[in-house]
Formats: structure tokens, C-alpha cells, sequence
């Protein structure tokens, strides 16, 4: 009797993965896709799946205006975000978010919902929502067969975030925090430590003369990181600066002297960029 069920369930295994082999794999009608980009300091992913027209009127037909939307195809297209950010003005704290949509012809509906767990937009409820608000949509001049959601008009703490389907696109704004975070590195890493690392002085020199703060305390940084670890790099950035404040004569001296680093090192960006600086001083 034993014999006979282990005969059964060998058989049983064995035919079970006949058919699991047997199983055919074919192109998702809509599919998954993941992307991510750093905006500022925050990491932004987006999940979701991409549905194409394939013939179909889009807006107003197959996505029913004035209807919550899932902004994509199968489950609901998921935003992560590594720190809490600013989504079109409003404060959203880091994590996860369904990102769903109510499309209509004027305007767009956009909502962070703190359910990712729904299979689209089955079971959605407004009481979970974060945040909504609207927006208004553009006429596009060419067709996207195929959703697109994309990261647009990037700066050093924010970016866009476009939603294309047909001929339509819709954007909103993803702002993060990052002048507090910087200045509160260069506190306890440059000032507070009083660091005579050349590396971090560039790096605090750089910020301060990119971001227009204190072009002196800049420059006295950026003095120290050259005199003890001169870079063809960071040679640029002091006569920048030395131009800045009008000190041209030795601003000209340090791009001269950033040139020839370049040179032995066989960079011609930095050699260019040089030739400019120098021209600009004439």
C-alpha cells in the first residue's frame, strides 16, 4: 500500500511539472515598467504598465472622463520616494503611493493614494487618499501609441512629471529639500570640524559659489583646498571665483595654472572651459 501512494505521488509531481513546462509564455498586452530618478537627493521610482492604443480612442472612451483612472494598465502605478518631497505644493512624507487619475477634457485630477495594494482601481476609496489636486492637460501635436510617464524639466531639486497617452500630456511638479541637507553637511563636515580636507573644502566652496552665498568664505576655502592639493578642477572653481569678486589679474593666473593641469592630463573641457574664462577676463 505504502509502494502504491509513493508510485501516486511521484506520478502526481511528475505530471504537475509536465504541465508547468507546458505553460506558454507570450507578450504582456501591457507591459511592466520601472524607472527611477534621483531629484535633488531624493530617489523618485516609478512601477507601473504601459497599455498601448492599438486603434483605440483613448480619453473620453476607453478611459471614461470624470472616472478614477489607474493611470496605467493592471494593478496601480506605484510612486516611491526615498525622503518627504513637495508634489505640486503639497507635503507628502516619504514612501510608497498608488498614483491614480480622474481625466477630464478641461482639467485632470491627480491622487496619491495610501492603498498600493488594489489590483488598479478596484476598491478605491477617497478616504485614502494623501493628496489631490488638478491640473490642466496639454494637446500634444504627435500620438504616443503607447502610455509613457516620464521625468521632465530636471533642476537641483525638482522635476516634472509627465504622464503622455495618446495626445495627451499632463504634468505636476516634484519638489525635494536640498539646501538644508547641504548646508547641514558642510556644517558638521567643513565649519564644525574645521577640516582642512581638500576634497571638502572644494565641495563646500563649489556649493556656496553655485547657490550665490558667501563668495568670501567660498574663496577661502577653495584657497586652502588648492594650496594643498592643487587639481585642474578645483583651480577652475578658484579663478571663478577670483573673478567673481574682480580679482581678475589672479583669476586669470589661476586658469592659466588649471589650463596646464588640464593639459597633463589630457582633458579638453577643462582646457576649453579655461580658454573661455581667460577670454571672458580680457
Amino acid at each position: 500500500m505504502r509502494k502504491l501512494l509513493l508510485t501516486i505521488s511521484l506520478l502526481s509531481i511528475l505530471f504537475t511539472s509536465h504541465l508547468v513546462a507546458q505553460q506558454i509564455q507570450m507578450p504582456q498586452a501591457s507591459p511592466a515598467a520601472k524607472i527611477s530618478q534621483k531629484v535633488g537627493l531624493t530617489d523618485v521610482t516609478v512601477e507601473y504598465s504601459r497599455p498601448s492604443m492599438k486603434g483605440r480612442k483613448i480619453f473620453g472612451e476607453l478611459v471614461p472622463f470624470g472616472a478614477v483612472w489607474r493611470t496605467g494598465a493592471n494593478s496601480a502605478t506605484i510612486l516611491d520616494f526615498s525622503t518627504d518631497v513637495s508634489v505640486n505644493g503639497n507635503q507628502i512624507p516619504k514612501g510608497k503611493y498608488a498614483l491614480y487619475t480622474i481625466p477630464e477634457k478641461s482639467k485632470w485630477t491627480i491622487v496619491l493614494s495610501k492603498n498600493t495594494d488594489l489590483w488598479g482601481s478596484i476598491g478605491y476609496s477617497p478616504d485614502e487618499d494623501i493628496v489631490r489636486f488638478s491640473v490642466e492637460p496639454n494637446k500634444l501635436s504627435r500620438k504616443y501609441e503607447t502610455f509613457e510617464i516620464t521625468f521632465n524639466n530636471m533642476t537641483d531639486n525638482s522635476a516634472d512629471l509627465s504622464l503622455k497617452w495618446e495626445n495627451t500630456r499632463v504634468e505636476f511638479k516634484i519638489s525635494t529639500e536640498v539646501d538644508p541637507i547641504v548646508m547641514g553637511q558642510i556644517k558638521e563636515l567643513v565649519i564644525d570640524k574645521s577640516t582642512h580636507d581638500p576634497s571638502l573644502l572644494y565641495a563646500a566652496a563649489n556649493y556656496y559659489y553655485t547657490n550665490q552665498k558667501d563668495i568670501n568664505q567660498a574663496y577661502e576655502w577653495i584657497s586652502e583646498s588648492v594650496e594643498s592639493d592643487p587639481k585642474y578642477w578645483t583651480m577652475h572653481l578658484k579663478a571663478k571665483i577670483e573673478a567673481s569678486l574682480g580679482k581678475n589679474v589672479d583669476a586669470k593666473t589661476s586658469a592659466e595654472e588649471s589650463m596646464k593641469l588640464a593639459e597633463s592630463a589630457n582633458n579638453p573641457d577643462y582646457i576649453r572651459l579655461n580658454e573661455r574664462l581667460i577670454q571672458s577676463l580680457k
